[in-house]
């Protein structure tokens, strides 16, 4: 009995366009970003990863596992907290440098806007993301509870 040649799982034509334009558009990125100080750029990328994986991947990890003993047999209250804290530290992520004051007497300057109250807007921002969660997640327990027929007696 012969048996089937394994197939390489390739995807259609427009994917393979698509992932060739995205390595072509990281290389030619990577080749200006590392042109001027390469090695502190190297650094960096290295710090970053080491930062990640030795400090906050184990930090974060100990959270969620609490997180999810906390709430029990209620497997999928966990989410209604992980995604606005996760959407809340990109957002402290990305616009740290702002929300710190580490840039606030070069922003004015390079961008003619104020750097003031990025503070005031990542909290109110984070507030309202996990209000929203606990408004979601409220709604749905109160579809749920609507939905169940009442028990029998």
């Amino acid at each position: 009995m012969r048996r089937p040649r394994p197939r390489l799982a390739v995807g259609s034509p427009l994917q393979l366009l698509l992932l060739a334009c995205s390595f072509a558009l990281a290389a030619y990125a990577g080749v200006r970003l590392l042109a001027g100080d390469w090695f502190g750029v190297a650094l960096w990328i290295v710090g970053a990863a080491l930062l990640h994986d030795l400090v906050l991947l184990p930090l974060y990890a100990v959270l969620d596992r609490a997180l999810v003993k906390a709430a029990g047999r209620r497997r999928e209250w966990p989410l209604y907290v992980r995604v606005p804290a996760v959407l809340s530290l990109l957002l402290l992520l990305v616009w740290f440098p702002l929300i710190s004051g580490r840039v606030a007497e070069r922003y004015p300057s390079a961008t003619g806007l104020s750097a003031d109250g990025f503070l005031t807007r990542w909290l109110l921002l984070t507030a309202a993301l996990f209000g929203g969660s606990a408004l979601l997640l409220v709604l749905r327990l109160r579809r749920a509870t609507k939905d169940r027929p009442p028990a029998a007696h």
